[in-house]
């Protein structure tokens, strides 16, 4: 199906600039709402700490309002908290404002139905359809809404729900070093660890609009291992912009990605007979160790293309409750409909709590080394039509055959094309990338 507006992960691209300016957003409004609800429907709206969320909102709820839909403006909240409030609270759909770990120039609108999960593809397609139409027609300048205060219960209510998830003894025994990536869980993921008795300490947590990501979060793990060390605390966090992707630190400074999640999470969950199917669900961008070791321990792994969307497909087609990326975006099914950085950082730490330490979580895992290059190139041609590159691909795979892996794929939501490479030794990655990423540059132009 082909895709002009929505990517794997809602629409995104650069604030102001189609296709989120003003006319487009507005215009977006009045698609979603005629597609998703109507006169009498209701929308849970909130945004991250992007300074261009307000007045995307402000033009995106414009637009719902045009079709009748009633909107509620949550302000500031995380990803999850939507998805989880419009299932919860009976919301006909929600929309979320964020890009998600991209820098703060870039915004974008995320959809989610009524049950909490992002939108089909076929419905995204028909909002689609309705948008080409609406912008052929559009009154100039587009309208605005007044959002009003907005309003804080909801993301209240959400903490609430993450705090009764805990269970057994608190974590008054424990430092923990939070970075929030000056991002939706700049308030929400230190008062929901220290209501959970822990000691707390906190960074990137005092948003400015263009802070967001800004050298801090997921992307920037090596502050926050500097910071755990520094101050002796027992394990640290590392959030996203809009907090569904969770990294976690040892007291050593080790960052353990998603992989280490999914692979302790299985083995807690197969004792306790709540791994459904023996089911972990990665992604292509998964570790070999992890698939190693899970077939060690005769649980089923299965490698889904990379993006929370598919993930999330690969394991309702399995019946499984347990997949993720090594990014930190995870899920857990039989507690929430997507992945959530907060609920997730309440995993590892419970996990983390019954070892003894997180630094045990880590121990006897060895990954694979791996390298992951991002290329800015001129043109987005499909790989297959491209003979040098095929050449060069097949290459460079039978040097490594049996040893590692090579994964090539343009991103969903950048202007990218992502080379990962996976080898025994780092000498051996270090070369397919060298070598594969020239002919890459050389074949598509380097932008």
């Amino acid at each position: 199906m082909n895709r002009q507006y929505f990517g794997t992960d809602g629409i995104r691209g650069r604030a102001g600039t189609f296709p989120l300016d003003p006319p487009t957003v507005y215009a977006l409004g009045r698609a979603a709402g005629r597609i998703l609800g109507g006169a009498g429907a209701t929308a849970l709206v909130a945004a991250d700490t992007r300074e261009s969320g307000p007045w995307i909102a402000s033009h995106l709820v414009a637009g719902l309002k045009e079709t009748g839909v009633v909107c509620l403006y949550a302000g500031v909240m995380p990803t999850p908290a939507v998805a989880r409030l419009c299932a919860e609270e009976h919301y006909t759909f929600g929309v979320m404002i964020s890009a998600s770990h991209n820098p703060y120039d870039d915004n974008g609108i995320k959809f989610f139905s009524g049950d909490g999960f992002k939108l089909p593809d076929e419905t995204e397609h028909h909002i689609e359809t309705a948008l080409d139409g609406i912008l052929s027609s559009l009154p100039s300048p587009p309208p605005s809404a007044e959002l009003g205060e907005p309003l804080t219960a909801p993301a209240e209510r959400y903490l609430d729900w993450l705090e009764s998830l805990w269970e057994g003894s608190d974590l008054s025994s424990f430092k923990v070093v939070l970075d929030c990536a000056n991002g939706a869980a700049h308030r929400l993921a230190p008062e929901l660890f220290r209501r959970l008795g822990a000691t707390v300490s906190a960074l990137a947590w005092e948003p400015d609009g263009r802070n967001i990501n800004d050298r801090c979060g997921s992307l920037h793990t090596e502050v926050l291992a500097s910071r755990v060390k520094a101050e002796g605390a027992h394990f640290g966090f590392a959030f996203d912009g809009d907090a569904d992707r969770c990294l976690a630190v040892t007291s050593q400074g080790r960052v353990l990605d998603g992989d280490y999640i999914l692979y302790r999470e299985a083995l807690h969950r197969a004792k306790r007979g709540t791994l459904f199917g023996r089911w972990v669900v990665g992604t292509v961008m998964s570790n070999l160790w992890l698939e190693q070791a899970l077939q060690a321990e005769r649980l089923r792994f299965f490698r889904a293309p990379v993006g929370d969307r598919y993930v999330l497909q690969c394991m309702l087609d399995r019946g499984a409750v347990l997949g993720g990326e090594p990014s930190g975006h995870v899920l857990f099914l039989d507690r929430a409909t997507t992945g959530d950085g907060l609920l997730t950082a309440l995993h590892y730490a419970a996990l983390a709590r019954d070892a003894g330490s997180m630094d045990a979580l880590a121990q006897g895992i060895e990954p694979y080394p791996q390298v992951l290059s991002n290329i800015r190139v001129a043109r987005r041609q499909p790989l297959e039509d491209l003979a040098p590159v095929q050449a060069a691909l097949e290459e460079e795979t039978g040097r490594i055959r049996g040893r590692g892996r090579i994964v090539l794929r343009y991103s969903g939501t950048e202007p990218l094309l992502r080379l990962m490479v996976e080898a025994h030794t780092r000498p051996e990655v270090d070369g397919v990338i060298a070598r594969l990423g020239k002919v890459l540059r050389d074949t598509l132009g380097e932008a």
